[in-house]
């Protein structure tokens, strides 16, 4: 039975597994991003380890999806350190002699949402991640989307509320919907983690409305059957409630909605194995010969 290996890679940390999907999930191992010999070495050992047929990737980016590229699988203009134009799937490939699937890490958990999680019954849906930073990933007819490169949610520029004065924490655009409502946004603003601030704090109901502008321009451009949220910051449950009611209040009858949201706004369904199970979903796909997923390629 073939085995098929998964990276989640994010900016903070790799996260690599193996198996055939979420009832089979096995050899977990979390380890920190540092340099990208360090990092990509330390993963060809954990799968050198083990032995796979095919190896999927979720990673940071932003990222060359195009697979007639010749810095396909590379990182691009990341603002790490290190990073830019770092070779992750080439290197990976080379090293372990399989067949490569690269994707980026919101798009690969958009995948596993459909097909294992909160997205199973829809055919277009958004994965929405807000933690370190703020990624979406797109679902339309059933296919992932990706376009000129792919989706770059997290900097839209959303309107803010009238007489904020805060700046935003993006390097490239200040107060982009990341740079006003991801977890290092939440703690610039207020002095303090987004994790140790109480359910009733005053900052929930500005980082709804943040949520709330975005969430909107998503739905008025794609048509969303349902937005699936995830990320650090999606853990305090009270943002729920409050985001589907700015979502509705922002919208203002203009198209038509569920008479309940709950549906419709939902957390994942998946929790923080979304974005691994959907490298998995990749190698399986590519191994497969199920090209509905990502584009993929042998190096």
């Amino acid at each position: 039975m073939p085995t098929y290996g998964a990276i989640e890679a994010g900016g903070t940390k790799f996260v690599c597994a193996v198996g055939t999907g979420p009832d089979d999930l096995r050899d977990v191992e979390a380890f920190p991003t540092t340099t990208p010999d360090e990092t990509l070495a330390r993963a060809v050992a954990y799968f050198e380890a083990r032995g796979v047929d095919a190896l999927g990737i979720g990673s940071f980016g932003p990222v060359d999806l195009d697979p007639a590229s010749a810095t396909w699988g590379h990182v691009t203009t990341t603002p790490k350190p290190g990073w830019r134009g770092a070779d992750v799937a080439g290197v990976l490939g080379r090293a372990l002699g399989v067949p490569v699937g690269f994707e980026t890490d919101v798009n690969a958990a958009a995948l596993a949402e459909h097909r294992w999680g909160a997205a199973r019954d829809v055919g277009t849906f958004v994965y929405l991640t807000v933690g370190t930073g703020i990624g979406g990933g797109a679902v339309l007819d059933g296919r992932l989307h990706h376009g000129r490169t792919h989706p770059e949610m997290g900097h839209l520029l959303v309107a803010r509320d009238p007489g904020d004065g805060f700046a935003g924490t993006c390097p490239f655009h200040g107060d982009c919907w990341e740079g006003l409502a991801s977890g290092p946004a939440i703690e610039a603003r207020w002095g303090v983690r987004a994790e140790a601030l109480p359910p009733d704090h005053e900052a929930w109901p500005v980082q709804a409305r943040a949520l709330a502008r975005g969430l909107a321009t998503l739905v008025l451009t794609l048509s969303p059957e349902r937005l699936v949220l995830g990320g650090g910051v999606m853990r305090q449950a009270q943002l729920f409630p409050l985001v589907r009611d700015g979502v509705r209040a922002l919208l203002n009858g203009y198209l038509p909605l569920p008479e309940s949201l709950d549906a419709f706004i939902v957390p994942t369904g998946l929790g923080g194995n979304a974005g691994v199970l959907g490298a998995l979903a990749l190698a399986r796909d590519l191994a497969t010969g199920d090209g509905a997923s990502a584009p993929a390629r042998a190096v």
